[in-house]
């Protein structure tokens, strides 16, 4: 099971808002099953890395639009092979760490 932290933000609208594409991609991540949370600065995705990765590929073609001719995406995956990855897991080990 991988982590993934995804971003995805039109280049070039006419609002400095993006909040409209955020919910829309969160609309395409919600059909998908996988777990999701999303933050202040994206979204971290949990679940079997293709599945994932398919997801986002689904977030980032959705975001095109009318008044939407370039999207950036970035992603960052923490996939571990010697354990079961997740989002409480890996918080809960910092929390631990920190005595909490």
């Amino acid at each position: 099971m991988a982590v993934v932290q995804v971003s995805v933000v039109p280049v070039g609208t006419s609002s400095a808002s993006i909040s409209e594409h955020v919910a829309h991609c969160l609309d395409v991540l919600e059909s998908t099953g996988l777990r999701f949370e999303l933050n202040p600065m994206g979204t971290a995705i949990e679940g079997d890395l293709r599945e994932i990765l398919e997801a986002i590929a689904r977030m980032h073609e959705s975001t095109f639009g009318e008044h939407v001719v370039r999207v950036l995406t970035t992603v960052v995956i923490d996939d571990r092979r010697d354990k079961e990855l997740t989002m409480a897991g890996k918080l809960g080990a910092v929390r631990k760490r920190r005595g909490r």
